[in-house]
């Protein structure tokens, strides 16, 4: 196996070497291999399988390369002992800042055998790929983050600021014990950081495996569901009448199906936007661009908008998931209840979407009501140069010209209860995902073996700078 050598040249004065990563094997990468297969072979869903086991093997692993007990721990709570989590420090030489914090969830969605092409909760390389439920989301982040530190520890390095690790669970299942919100809650002094490297962005390859480029989450939007129900007497289905329950729902969700909540940016989706216009040119690129200079521009959101991903990237979204209704099939219906899902822009009030929601409805029997617990608001942390500039310098020795780009994602990770606790979280896994997409939460869920060493390596050399300047 070679080993990464360190060049005494320095990129742009960032301190990186410059050794060309592209063809590098890194130290420790059979030892890396252990820990990705214990963790994605001890089962963490939230029916069958126990975070508490696999949080202890990890610290079990943080011990013996000489981490106390002190340093590094399982947490639990009493009431939900199978959803514990890990914590582990590296103490810094100099309080003038309180470090970063590196998470990750151990918890993964569920996964039937049956359906599987192989076991899932078994580690497969094959063709270049790693399969196993959790390989990309997000045990994979997890087993670096554990051997990065183990290497910083056996390498005797000294940051300047601490470099903390969080290991929970509970992030894959709503209502389950979440450890990422306790230890904001109770424990904040335990992962307290100056900011937070998290799951939520990564690069993309095209359908050749070509690298396009590599995203980092600056904000990411606010999950919160929403009860749509219509009541009526109801009565013997042998006698309808015009008033319907059904009816009057149905009127409901073709309203939230024209609902179109306005154009809003804040830095994170303002700089993709931006920086996307560059790589995608021509017409898109054109409307990318004239919607940041003007986000009432109708006719270049109609063309952003095509792409779905982009359309709800740029505002507010609700949508129906989930309907129940009537009692009977011989009986007119006395009510039916519809989940509406929506992903709500940073800054905007959940009480507000509530109230958007209700005057599209406009039927004063429709009731909107707010599923609790809402969910919290979370800032949108600055991403500023002191951040943002160190993975763009070391993306460019890794993987020369491929753009880094700033994203609002989406979906929803634990770094709203890390981000609503003052420490502001970013999602930067520095793995590339393939076009046709990694299965994530799916069958037959894969990770492409390349993207993740080189990814393992990127974050150990990334931390060490931020714990170092």
């Amino acid at each position: 196996m070679k080993k990464f050598l360190l060049s005494s040249a320095i990129i742009l004065g960032l301190g990186f070497s410059a050794t060309s990563a592209m063809a590098q094997s890194y130290p420790g990468e059979a030892r890396f291999r252990e820990i990705f297969k214990e963790l994605i072979e001890t089962n963490t869903t939230y029916s069958s399988g126990n975070c508490t086991i696999a949080a202890q093997k990890m610290v079990d692993r943080l011990h013996s390369v000489g981490f106390s007990d002190k340093d590094a721990f399982v947490f639990t709570n009493p009431d939900f002992p199978k959803e514990g989590g890990a914590i582990a420090v590296i103490k810094g030489t100099s309080k003038a800042k309180k470090g970063i914090l590196l998470m990750a969830h151990l918890d993964v969605v569920e996964a039937k055998r049956e359906d599987w092409t192989r076991d899932p909760f078994t580690l497969y390389e094959e063709d270049g790929f790693f399969y196993g439920r959790g390989v990309s989301d997000m045990k994979n982040i997890a087993a670096y983050w554990v051997d990065n530190m183990m290497r910083y520890k056996e390498e005797g390095f000294k940051p300047k600021y601490d470099i903390k690790l969080a290991l929970t669970c509970g992030e894959e299942t709503t209502g389950a014990f979440n450890g990422a919100q306790w230890l904001s809650k109770n424990h904040k002094d335990w992962i307290d950081a100056d900011f937070a490297l998290n799951e939520g962005a990564g690069g993309s390859l095209d359908e050749n495996g070509n690298r396009i480029s590599l995203s980092v989450q600056g904000a990411q939007k606010v999950y919160q569901d929403f009860t749509i129900t219509t009541t009526n007497p109801g009565g013997h289905s042998s006698v309808p009448k015009p008033e319907n329950a059904i009816y009057d729902m149905a009127d409901a969700m073709k309203a939230v199906q024209k609902l179109e909540f306005p154009v809003m940016f804040n830095d994170a989706n303002r700089e993709y936007f931006t920086r996307m216009a560059k790589i995608k040119g021509g017409e898109v690129g054109a409307a990318m661009e004239a919607i940041v200079k003007n986000p009432n521009d109708k006719a270049a959101d109609a063309i952003i908008s095509k792409d779905n991903a982009w359309h709800s990237m740029l505002r507010t979204t609700c949508v129906a998931t989930m309907i129940n209704g009537g009692h009977a099939l011989n009986a007119l219906p006395q009510s039916v209840h519809t989940n509406v899902n929506c992903r709500i822009f940073p800054g905007v009030s959940v009480d507000s979407v509530q109230a958007d929601l209700e005057k599209a409805i406009n039927n004063p029997n429709v009731k909107v009501a707010i599923v609790e617990p809402r969910s919290i608001a979370t800032p949108t942390p600055k991403m500023g140069k002191e951040f943002l500039e160190p993975i763009e310098k070391l993306a460019d020795k890794y993987w020369k010209g491929v753009p880094v780009i700033p994203v609002l994602s989406t979906g929803a990770t634990d770094g709203i209860y890390t981000s609503a606790a003052g420490i502001p979280t970013y999602g930067f896994s520095a793995t590339f995902s393939e076009a046709s997409g990694n299965y994530a939460h799916g069958l037959n869920e894969r990770m492409r073996v390349r993207s993740l060493m080189e990814a393992r390596q990127f974050q150990y050399e990334l931390v060490k700078y931020y714990a170092t300047h």
